[in-house]
């Protein structure tokens, strides 16, 4: 199966310029979406991961299940005023904006081996910002992964400093 045509492309949005990949497509299809589950989490199989971050929204709907996959827990990583409890924040940027993130303060203990996910890697503002929360409260990131690269942004180059991106798509 061509996870690739499961893609659709949104010109303009969320602003002009901007060629949104929707993944509602590939989302709507259970083998397409069984397949990019697989495919995003069989790299980290065995690797001893106790915990998948996922950032808001997108990067929830494959982090659980990859948690689940792994025998694993998740962590949200939300957008401010989302949390309940006392929260670390990081300001990150987009490729259209600014915007910040939050993750619950006690949620990683010193040394816990992290599986990083989130739908799409462009500039790698989400992914660096969410591994910066991570490893501020000492989790140990053993790999991210996305379902989709953006090759022609920066964004691998952003976050090698955190490890190794395993992506299921590059465009």
């Amino acid at each position: 199966m061509d996870l690739n045509a499961l893609i659709r492309d949104v010109r303009d949005y969320p602003k002009p310029g901007i060629v949104f990949k929707d993944i509602t497509p590939l989302l709507l299809n259970p083998a397409g979406l069984s397949m990019a589950v697989e495919q995003m989490v069989n790299p980290f199989r065995g690797k001893g991961i106790d915990l998948v971050v996922g950032a808001e929204s997108r990067g929830f709907i494959f982090g659980t299940a990859l948690a689940q996959s792994l025998s694993a827990g998740f962590i949200p990583i939300r957008k401010p005023g989302k949390l309940p409890c006392p929260v670390h924040s990081k300001a990150y940027e987009l490729e259209y904006g600014t915007d910040h993130l939050e993750i619950h303060a006690d949620a990683i203990k010193k040394g816990q081996r992290i599986l990083m996910v989130d739908d799409l890697l462009a500039t790698g503002g989400t992914l660096d910002a969410c591994c910066q929360l991570v490893a501020d409260q000492g989790g140990e990131i053993v790999g991210m992964t996305v379902l989709l690269e953006l090759t022609f942004l920066p964004g691998r180059e952003k976050v090698a400093r955190f490890g190794d991106v395993h992506a299921v798509i590059k465009i």
